[in-house]
């Protein structure tokens, strides 16, 4: 990892939550100023970079309501700077939180720790990468997303209910699975924890074999 972002992570006992009010325009990702001359940024695709300094924790806002922080291998196999910079992502009011992760061969030991404190005790959502060449495009995606969505007014999402919106927007971020089937699991399952445990057998009955076995892959460290 970059050296830069080495040293700067170490302040995350002084990192705040980001300053309120937050808007993102279409086609644009804000990116905490600590990244600018980084690798990651190199991977990219098709979008337009903000440098913005008052992010607080978060890495990276691809959208106004989704707000990411990125967990390097240096940072999972440390393990206790990342419990109180995710813990602080939670306190970001009215956005996705998601959970970026570099889950190498050396880190992959640590993931499910990180996975059950997030995921679990904090709603927040969790996607494992190998590299950050893996993660630009990742970030890029979710950008290109909400941009389709605002330019096109026949494919606005239903409202979520309260109640459920931050799990049901959890489950949208395992790869492949949209918010049909998350319903569906959720339904079925009633709450991720449920989700977690159930058998591929279970799942398939729910969102056939083929996306039940991205589900389980993405709640279990077992595979990068």
């Amino acid at each position: 990892m970059n050296s830069s972002i080495c040293a700067l992570d170490s302040q995350y006992k002084t990192q705040t939550v980001e300053r309120p009010g937050v808007r993102v325009p279409t086609g644009h990702v804000l990116v905490n100023k600590k990244w600018k001359n980084t690798k990651l940024l190199t991977f990219f695709e098709n979008v337009n970079v903000l440098y913005e300094e008052q992010l607080g924790v978060v890495d990276f806002r691809p959208s106004s309501d989704t707000a990411v922080v990125y967990v390097s291998e240096a940072d999972l196999i440390n393990g206790s700077s990342y419990k109180r910079k995710l813990a602080k992502l939670r306190k970001v009011n009215s956005v996705r939180g998601v959970v970026v992760v570099e889950k190498t061969p050396a880190s992959q030991q640590y993931f499910a720790a990180l996975q059950k404190f997030a995921v679990l005790d904090l709603g927040l959502a969790v996607v494992p990468v190998s590299s950050q060449q893996e993660a630009g495009p990742f970030i890029s995606q979710i950008v290109l997303s909400e941009s389709r969505q605002r330019v096109n007014p026949f494919n606005h999402k239903r409202p979520f209910q309260h109640f459920d919106s931050q799990v049901l927007l959890t489950m949208q971020c395992i790869p492949k699975l949209g918010e049909v089937k998350a319903r569906q699991l959720l339904d079925s399952f009633h709450s991720i924890m449920g989700v977690c445990n159930a058998t591929v057998e279970d799942l398939t009955k729910v969102i056939g074999r083929a996306s039940a076995l991205q589900v389980q892959s993405f709640f279990t460290s077992s595979s990068i």
